[in-house]
């Protein structure tokens, strides 16, 4: 089968395209049967050299059975030798397989959240715990318990003699602690 279609050349981040008219099977910069024009993407779209075609060798191919591509057939179009229409895929958007299984997934893990909400809803609540009952803290206890940790303190001291950069951590926190309990 016969293709018109673009061959690249140039340079890289310079492409220039040669229309070609070439078999279907051979590649895309390889060999072709004539060569019917050419397309600068370069230039400015209102550049008239932009795209140079050979209308009556193009028309000839055609009549052949030479099949142009979607990126020629537009080219053609502004010259009126062929009609283009924008392709039409409808399922180009639809998502996929996969896509669709988590979407069905989701909406059975939120119909069940929603289930078991209602569920919880429309079950009585169960009855409150009643609070325990609290002594209160009598006013006298509090010097007492400030008072403690104090004495604690010093029998650990007197019972093993701490090393000397131990001893002068230890000596703040039990100054802080006097201060304290004396104020």
């Amino acid at each position: 089968m016969l293709k018109i279609r673009l061959a690249r050349g140039g340079a890289k981040k310079r492409p220039y395209y040669s229309v070609v008219v070439a078999d279907s099977h051979s590649p895309r910069d390889g060999r072709f049967i004539e060569k019917v024009g050419t397309y600068n993407p370069l230039l400015k779209k209102d550049d008239p050299t932009r795209v140079t075609l050979k209308i009556e060798r193009i028309q000839e191919w055609i009549g052949k059975g030479a099949q142009p591509t979607d990126r020629v057939a537009r080219f053609l179009s502004q010259q009126g030798v062929v009609k283009w229409e924008h392709g039409n895929n409808p399922t180009k958007g639809e998502p996929g397989k996969k896509a669709k299984e988590r979407v069905e997934e989701r909406a059975k893990r939120d119909a069940d959240l929603a289930a078991a909400a209602a569920e919880a809803a429309a079950a009585p609540p169960p009855p409150a715990p009643e609070p325990e009952p609290t002594p209160e803290p009598v006013a006298e206890a509090a010097p007492v318990a400030e008072e403690a940790p104090a004495a604690e303190a010093a029998p650990v001291e007197a019972a093993a003699e701490p090393a000397p950069a131990e001893a002068a951590a230890e000596a703040a926190p039990e100054a802080a602690a006097g201060e304290t309990t004396e104020g």
